[in-house]
């Protein structure tokens, strides 16, 4: 037997040799005052232990708690683990064609993801990480350190690009510089390509120095233009450059005896990529480590001191000894039977009684036991959720509002709910903003669909509207005018009874009604075609009434580009190390 820490005995020996000390030097009060032998006599009756006694015990418990710190152990060896994981290098293309916004927002964003997730998805891997575009970067050796690995990838400045083109060239030289030491190479490339029409001299050089290449392609059939400072960029004739995936990169990475696939929102891809490497990878035995191993044997001090400390405090008289009595059992079931976490499982009840109910469609059973659960983000998002199905569509709304989170996924489906949920309330204008927000997270197809009909649903009541506003003003126009037909007819009515008498006089007066009812008629049509006019210039004007509030967006585009520079300020800068290429880019390609 030996011990871990032996250092704990000298610790200790202090203030062990206090207490002995203290129980030598240590009198009653009775004591100072009367010898032993008359205390003995004039003792009624002896409970329990004798003082002296009592010490002893509690001196003994003292060294048992010291042993049981030192940690004794028996059958200490030292063995050799040899540890076997599969080396593999990331390439990140950071070429301008990367900033494409086929994918949302743009392809260097999902490709810095797919990086994250393949490192949280490949704990058997030993990983490092290279930059690259006209030439390649090494951002990270090989390393087990996937804290670090997470760190730098987090401050990685996609913004800006490295240089010119896609030069897979240079990627296989820099995976080989930094797997040199490894008998297996695996390589995973998250481009959309590349430039180059073949890669045939790439792929010769892959089988020669027995690179695996794996890649993932980040970018859409269709392309898309590669946005500039001011619009799009341009080739030298002056078009606009739309980039596509170049399937190219599929025939180097399969033939080279990898895998090519293509990307996907979820992280479907990474995890089928991840498979093959594990299915058709060998795995490297890195450098053994010696590791010692040992049986524990602390918890037979600790439970012998814990039982005699029960022996000395049941000595004490009848109330300070139930008392201890009491409080050493509480303890004693505390270190042997630990107390379990009786809130997590009345959670736990909760959560499965709720989700019983949910899937049973009873759902304002379910919404009670949902409201029993604490306030975190996941149970108010399910509590939402059960309102929703309930139709209390605006309980919904506030229980969605309340929900922080830093979870993504979660994050997208409560704007979406939020989006739903106004549908229901008919607030068309509010279930457009979640679900534009709720797209700025996630590209949901049904995100998509949802906010394409409210935006129907918005124009369909913007040329109701319209259309009400000119028949209101048709409909006054024609009173109007009868109105005024009727003045007139009255008006001759009493002309003509004033005026029975004088047939030419009356002749004459009719006329002049004529003249007078018609100049009135011409200014009442000219008037009519002018309010049709501004009826033209309002409908023109509400019908861009969309495009008014949709200005509103880079205000806030802005506040999130100013915080976002502030965070960038923050981040702590990233060296690189730059590999030598000995073949560049071609001249012929097209420098994106």
């Amino acid at each position: 037997m030996s011990f871990l820490y032996p250092n704990v005995f000298f610790m200790m020996l202090i203030p062990l040799i206090l207490l002995i000390l203290l129980i030598l030097t240590n009198k009653d009060n009775m004591e100072k005052y009367f010898s032993k032998d008359i205390l003995e006599k004039l003792a009624v009756g002896k409970k329990g232990l004798d003082k002296n006694t009592r010490n002893g015990l509690f001196f003994a418990v003292l060294v048992l708690f010291i042993a049981a710190l030192a940690r004794p152990v028996m059958d200490k060896k030292d063995i050799e683990v040899k540890q076997k994981l599969i080396p593999l290098v990331i390439a990140l293309d950071l070429s301008r064609s990367m900033q494409a916004e086929d994918i949302y927002p743009n392809r260097i964003s999902l490709a810095k993801k797919k990086l994250k997730d393949i490192i949280s998805l490949f704990p058997n891997a030993t990983i490092g990480i290279l930059l690259f575009a006209e030439d390649s970067f090494i951002l990270s050796p090989v390393t087990e350190d996937f804290v670090s690995l997470n760190y730098i990838v987090d401050n990685i400045d996609t913004s800006s690009q490295l240089s010119n083109g896609s030069n897979i060239s240079a990627v296989l030289q820099g995976t080989k510089h930094m797997l040199n030491d490894y008998r297996v190479k695996n390589l995973i490339i998250l481009s959309d390509g590349g430039n180059a029409g073949s890669y045939g001299e790439e792929l010769q050089y892959a089988k020669d120095n027995n690179i695996s290449i794996y890649s993932i392609g980040l970018a859409t059939q269709k392309g898309a233009p590669i946005p500039a400072k001011e619009g799009y960029l341009t080739d030298k004739s002056g078009k606009i450059v739309n980039v596509k995936l170049n399937e190219s990169i599929k025939n180097l990475s399969i033939e080279s005896g990898g895998g090519y696939i293509g990307f996907s929102l979820n992280d479907s891809d990474v995890k089928a990529i991840v498979h093959r490497i594990n299915a058709q990878s060998k795995k490297e035995e890195l450098k053994s480590r010696q590791v010692k191993i040992y049986k524990e044997l602390f918890y037979y001090p600790l439970g012998l001191a814990l039982l005699i400390l029960l022996i000395a405090l049941s000595s004490f008289p009848s109330f300070k000894r139930k008392t201890a009595s009491s409080g050493l059992i509480i303890l004693l079931g505390l270190f042997f039977y630990p107390l379990k976490g009786y809130s997590f499982e009345f959670e736990f009840e909760n959560i499965e009684k709720a989700k019983n109910y949910y899937e049973n469609k009873e759902y304002e059973k379910a919404a009670d036991e949902y409201r029993k659960i604490p306030g975190s983000a996941h149970s108010l998002y399910n509590l939402g959720n059960t309102l929703y199905k309930q139709g209390k569509y605006e309980e919904a709304v506030k229980t969605y509002s309340k929900i922080v989170t830093e979870n993504k996924e979660l994050e997208y489906k409560k704007l979406h709910n939020l989006g739903n949920s106004f549908v229901k309330t008919d607030a068309l204008e509010k279930a457009k903003e979640f679900y534009e927000k709720a797209l700025k997270i996630k590209n949901d197809k049904e995100t998509k669909e949802n906010l394409d009909l409210v935006n129907k649903e918005l124009e369909k009541e913007k040329q109701k509207e319209n259309k009400d506003k000119n028949k209101d003003n048709k409909d006054n126009n024609q009173n109007d005018q009868k109105n005024k037909e009727e003045d007139k007819k009255k008006e001759q009515n009493k002309s003509g009874d004033k005026k029975q008498g004088d047939p030419k006089e009356k002749e004459k007066k009719s006329k002049e009604d004529r003249e007078k009812a018609q100049k009135d008629q011409d200014q009442d049509h000219s008037k009519e075609g002018e309010k049709g006019k501004e009826d033209k210039k309002e409908e023109h004007s509400t019908a861009k009434a969309p495009e008014g509030a949709e200005k509103q967006e880079p205000i806030s585009d802005m506040e999130e580009k100013k915080w976002m520079k502030l965070l960038e300020d923050q981040k702590s800068p990233l060296f690189i190390q730059k590999v030598e290429s000995k073949k560049g880019k071609n001249d012929d390609e097209q420098p994106w």
